[in-house]
């Protein structure tokens, strides 16, 4: 294949055996993930499309939970609408289309990311799945010091003590979801961080949005979204960077478009070289993993995906980033139409462990 394959994919040992011996088929799905990462996600909307077209998409009339932080979280509101390719086509052209002032305020991105809530969610006040999809909505909000004092200090001390024991950050931040349809994997607490529920309703959905997106310092919190605990919600990527979750609760195999080749736990965790990558651990045992290749990334402009440093690296020439942006989107095209022949057909041999 001139140029070397688009994608990699990493399995899990329960799928991986269940894919030698079975193959693959959209039935054997039962959740599909997406992680935190900002415009890293730009490059898995094209494989969206084609999993969810309602009329050819392999995913079609699937029953799924969707679950997402951050820009994943969008991708997922996205898919989870009537009509999930206008959802989809209207969040990459107001991600790419993003402009900034110089030095923006919190309050400047905030106002740009509700842009992209509402993008999202179009007409509509709230996600109308329908029916066999269930939609989860990531939100970290803030608790104990870090409820009191949300400054660069407070935020750096929540840090250390990541350092020490990821359990310990649960005393910074709480893991609040809110969710449509009747969502399985996320139905009781698992770990420190606790587990609370909320309906997602034409009250709290566009916040529930702007939360899971909502970086620290960069970005306001959306402080109390209706039917939630009062508090301040930020990025569900704090606890759930890489939606590291139970998935081996479930009874059918998750299927993980995702921008790298493993998982991390959460986002401070990734400045953490012990702990970047989760290996072999037993939520994943079910789990399939398809990521870029490098010989995909080689062919990008700037040779990597888009990420949020492109925002500082190009500046006030928002032309150029957008033109780039759009650029790495039309090679993900390459990266969805070969990831989507091989769920068509796959080949066994290309599997490497999770």
């Amino acid at each position: 294949m001139r140029g070397g394959r688009s994608f990699t994919v990493h399995a899990g040992a329960r799928a991986a055996a269940q894919l030698r011996a079975h193959g693959l088929a959209a039935a054997d799905v039962g959740c599909v993930p997406a992680a935190a990462g900002g415009p890293k996600g730009l490059a898995l909307i094209p494989l969206d499309r084609r999993l969810f077209d309602p009329a050819r998409g392999w995913l079609r009339g699937a029953s799924l939970e969707l679950v997402g932080a951050s820009i994943g979280a969008w991708r997922m509101a996205a898919a989870a609408m009537r009509e999930p390719l206008a959802a989809l086509d209207r969040l990459a052209a107001a991600y790419v289309g993003q402009t900034y002032s110089h030095r923006p305020s919190p309050r400047e991105v905030a106002e740009q990311c509700r842009r992209l809530a509402r993008a999202v969610l179009g007409d509509a006040r709230s996600v109308d799945a329908p029916p066999g999809r269930a939609l989860t909505v990531v939100t970290a909000r803030a608790r104990g010091a870090l409820e009191r004092d949300a400054t660069r200090g407070a935020f750096a001390r929540a840090a250390l003590v990541n350092t020490l024991s990821r359990s310990r950050l649960a005393a910074h931040l709480q893991r609040v979801v809110f969710t449509a349809g009747s969502p399985r994997l996320l139905s009781d607490p698992f770990d420190a961080f606790g587990l609370d529920l909320v309906a997602l309703d034409g009250r709290n959905c566009e916040d529930a949005l702007l939360a899971s997106g909502s970086i620290p310092l960069l970005c306001e919190p959306v402080r109390s979204p209706e039917g939630a605990p009062r508090g301040q919600y930020w990025d569900g990527g704090l606890i759930d960077y890489h939606l590291l979750l139970p998935y081996s609760r479930l009874p059918k195999l998750v299927l993980y478009p995702h921008f790298a080749p493993s998982v991390t736990a959460g986002w401070l965790d990734k400045f953490l070289p012990w702990r970047r990558h989760a290996r072999a651990h037993p939520w994943l045992a079910n789990v399939l993993v398809v990521a870029p290749s490098t010989a995909m990334l080689e062919r990008l402009p700037n040779r990597k995906l888009p990420d949020r440093n492109d925002f500082y690296r190009y500046g006030l020439d928002h032309a150029t980033r957008q033109r780039d942006w759009r650029r790495a989107m039309a090679e993900s095209e390459r990266f969805a139409d070969e990831v989507m022949a091989w769920l068509e057909r796959p080949d066994p041999s290309l599997l490497r462990p999770l």
